[in-house]
């Protein structure tokens, strides 16, 4: 096996949105990439109140945390998405969703949680990914 195994077992859910085990072959290089928040450079809120536009800066943060590893989110083995309680989940989603389609999707942990650590930010988006070599 020299690629990632994406898989979707009979007898669970099926979605085209994510897959539910992910095999990385011995030898890849594995990266973590920390939550990304929709803050500039400089760290300032971009997207203020509005969950869409905040979505599309914290996934364009993972990429280019993942580019500056080597790699691209054709690599990411699962994403993490951590949005704030109340925060409107479909235009979340709707906003990144074509960014993220896959024939082999990657895993998706998303949760629901109180509050981030940068004030006024409504998603926090983190990733594993492994580069085959």
């Amino acid at each position: 096996m020299n690629s990632i195994q994406r898989l979707r077992p009979a007898g669970l859910v099926s979605s085209p949105a994510f897959s539910h085990v992910a095999i990385v072959p011995p030898g890849a290089t594995t990266i973590y990439i920390g939550g990304q928040n929709s803050v500039d450079a400089n760290g300032a809120l971009v997207g203020a109140d509005d969950v869409a536009a905040q979505s599309r800066r914290a996934l364009s943060n993972a990429r280019t945390a993942l580019e500056a590893a080597g790699a691209t989110i054709d690599d990411v083995v699962q994403w993490t998405v951590l949005f704030v309680d109340g925060a409107d989940l479909a235009a979340a989603y709707g906003a990144i969703a074509s960014d993220l389609a896959s024939d082999e999707p990657p895993l998706v942990t998303g949760a629901q949680v109180a509050g981030l650590g940068v004030p006024g930010s409504l998603v926090e988006i983190g990733a594993v990914a492994a580069l085959i070599r």
